[in-house]
C-alpha cells in the first residue's frame, strides 16, 4: 500500500475512534462488534454496513464496520490484530484470502473472540459463516446468462476480486464448469482476471483484453464493482452488441448500464440483509443458541445450517435486467 493510502486508512480509523467506533468509549457490559471487509468505501460495503447498524440497534450490539483502502489481504490481517488487541467481542469479516487470515482468526479464536464471516465458507477458525446464496446456482445462472445474450458461442472472459477471494472464484469455478458442459461453441479466452472489486482496474483490464482478444464475446464480473468498469469501456467503445456483460452488480449503481443494454443481466444478494444477518447470527451465537436446519434467523427466514461446517445458509439470489431494476432500487439496492 501506498503511503497516501496508508494515511487514508489510518486517517479513517482514526475519525471512527473519535466518533466512538472502534477503539472509543461503550457502555458498560454492551458487546462490540466491528466488521472488516475487503475495501471501505466502495457501494456494496455501505449498503452492508446499513445492515450492519440497523441490526446492532436492534439486537443490543455495539456495530462498526472498517475496512483497507485498497484490495489488500495484508491490511485485512493489521486490522483484525488491531481487534483482537482492543478485545472486542465479536468480529465480522468478508475475507479476501482465507489462507493468509487463517493465522490471524486463530489468534482470535483462541484469544476468546467470536468471529462471524460472510462470502468465507471456506475460512478456517472461524465460528459461522454465513451465506445469502447457494454458490453453485449462482455461479451457473450468471454463465446462463452470458451463453444466451453470446448465441452460445465465442469466447469470454472472467474477473474476479482477487485471485484468492473465496466465493470469487467458487463462483467462477461453477461458471466455467457449467460452460465446459452446455456449451461446447463457448471458450474461455484466458485465465481469471483479479480486480473486479475496483471499477478503474475492471477497466484497464477490460481495454486489454479487447486489444488482446480480437473475438472476445462476453464478459462475466464477479465482483460488485467489475461489471461497472467493464461496462463503462464497452459502452465508450460502442461494441455493446459485439462484447455482452453480466456479473454482480448492485441496480442502484449499474442502472445506466442495465438499461442501456450493455450489462445484459445482474445478479446479487442484498448487502443490507448480509450485514443484519451477521450480526443477528452473532447475538444468537452470544446467547448460546441452539443452531439448527429450520431456525429463523431474525430479517432471514428459515436457515439452513450445516453444524460440522459452521455455515448457515438462505437462497436470496436477486436478478437484476431492465424489467427488475426499478423495483430493485426501490427496495435501496
Amino acid at each position: 500500500m501506498d503511503r497516501r493510502s496508508t494515511l487514508k486508512l489510518f486517517g479513517a480509523a482514526a475519525a471512527a475512534g473519535a466518533m466512538g467506533l472502534p477503539g472509543g468509549a461503550f457502555a458498560a457490559g454492551e458487546k462490540q462488534m466491528v466488521t472488516v471487509v475487503k475495501i471501505a468505501g466502495i457501494p456494496w460495503f455501505n449498503l452492508l454496513e446499513k445492515g450492519l447498524i440497523k441490526a446492532g440497534s436492534q439486537f443490543g450490539i455495539k456495530t462498526s464496520m472498517v475496512g483497507p483502502a485498497n484490495v489488500d489481504p495484508a491490511q485485512q490481517v493489521k486490522l483484525v490484530e488491531d481487534l483482537i488487541a482492543k478485545k472486542v467481542d465479536v468480529i465480522g469479516l468478508v475475507p479476501l484470502d482465507v489462507k493468509v487470515l487463517a493465522p490471524v482468526v486463530e489468534r482470535a479464536h483462541k484469544a476468546g473472540i467470536m468471529v462471524i464471516t460472510q462470502e468465507g465458507p471456506n475460512q478456517s477458525g472461524r465460528t459461522w459463516d454465513v451465506e445469502l446464496i447457494n454458490s453453485t446456482t449462482f455461479g451457473e445462472m450468471q454463465m446462463k446468462a452470458l451463453a444466451k445474450a453470446m448465441g452460445e458461442k465465442g469466447e469470454y472472459v472472467v474477473y474476479v476480486g482477487t485471485l484468492t477471494t473465496p466465493l470469487h472464484n467458487k463462483w467462477a469455478d461453477a461458471a466455467i464448469a457449467y460452460q465446459k458442459k452446455h456449451y461446447p461453441n463457448m471458450k474461455l479466452a484466458a485465465s481469471r482476471f483479479p480486480g473486479a472489486d475496483e471499477i478503474d482496474t475492471s477497466a484497464r483490464n477490460t481495454q486489454d483484453v479487447i486489444q488482446a482478444y480480437p473475438k472476445l464475446g462476453g464478459i462475466i464480473g464477479f465482483g460488485s464493482n467489475g461489471p461497472i468498469g467493464a461496462g463503462n469501456v464497452v459502452r465508450q467503445r460502442h461494441l455493446q452488441n459485439r462484447i455482452a456483460v453480466v456479473g454482480t452488480v448492485l441496480p442502484s449503481q449499474g442502472k445506466s448500464l442495465i438499461e442501456s443494454g450493455v450489462i445484459r443481466e445482474g445478479f446479487i444478494w442484498s448487502p443490507t440483509d448480509a450485514g443484519f444477518a451477521m450480526v443477528a447470527v452473532a447475538s444468537l451465537a452470544l446467547k448460546k443458541a441452539a443452531f439448527a436446519t429450520g431456525m429463523d434467523v431474525p430479517g432471514l427466514g428459515k436457515a439452513t445450517v450445516d453444524a460440522p461446517a459452521r455455515e448457515i445458509m438462505v437462497n436470496r439470489i436477486l436478478v437484476v435486467n431492465k424489467q427488475t431494476i426499478n423495483g430493485l432500487i426501490a427496495k435501496g439496492l
